[in-house]
């Protein structure tokens, strides 16, 4: 008897699929909405080292986004390190990149230059799908959910937000025991406010609905 499929890994599947298909112009398009949607919540800084994605597998670009951040802000990108560490690193466009294991380019940096996730005032990441809570469906190694386990301990910041399309928008998704919700979730059509949904009311200014 064949093994019970994964439903978890044939959604992955399926949405990844459906995001490498969207036509070249609409992809553009949605990455420019995105883009203004990501600069125009509450808790985006002015200043601060904040962390984007180098785009693949059809996921949302996020070019857009970086050039118009603020000044004072750092652009950063993520690096893999030994036992699932995740470090973050400056990077502008020019720079020196090297790819990881899974191909995809990061900065070319000594460990010196190297940054924590604590470090990061915001972090945008990239998402397979997302429920209405703020789960958030990954590609399924752990990466981020391990280096981010410091979240479901302490408030913000870094501010967790997910960039992605209108089309990865989940009706219901399980949430994992390690899972690390977004407080936050830009796309095309909106940004979605999770925040005040999982967290006690503070003072601290939160996403907009």
């Amino acid at each position: 008897m064949s093994p019970e499929p994964d439903p978890r890994r044939q959604l992955r599947e399926d949405l990844r699929r459906r995001r490498r298909t969207l036509p070249a112009a609409e992809r553009a398009a949605a990455a420019e909405r995105v883009a203004r949607h990501l600069l125009a919540l509450p808790c985006a800084p002015r200043t601060g080292h904040v962390a984007g994605y180098w785009a693949s597998d059809g996921e949302i670009d996020l070019e857009p986004w970086r050039q118009r951040l603020p000044a004072g802000c750092s652009y950063c990108l993520p690096v893999l390190g030994k036992g699932f560490r995740l470090h973050f690193a400056p990077w502008r466009p020019g720079d020196a990149v090297v790819e990881n294991r899974f191909g995809i380019p990061e900065p070319d940096v000594p460990a010196s230059a190297l940054l924590p996730a604590e470090a990061m005032t915001l972090m945008v990441l990239p998402v397979v799908g997302f429920g209405p809570q703020g789960q958030r469906l990954g590609m399924g190694g752990g990466w981020y959910d391990r280096n981010l386990a410091f979240r479901r301990d302490r408030p913000a910041p870094p501010w967790l937000v997910g960039a992605a399309f209108e089309l990865q928008r989940l009706d219901t998704l399980r949430a994992e025991p390690w899972d690390v919700p977004l407080d936050a979730a830009c796309t095309e059509a909106a940004s979605h406010d999770f925040h005040s949904r999982h967290r006690p009311p503070s003072s601290e200014t939160t996403p907009a609905e």
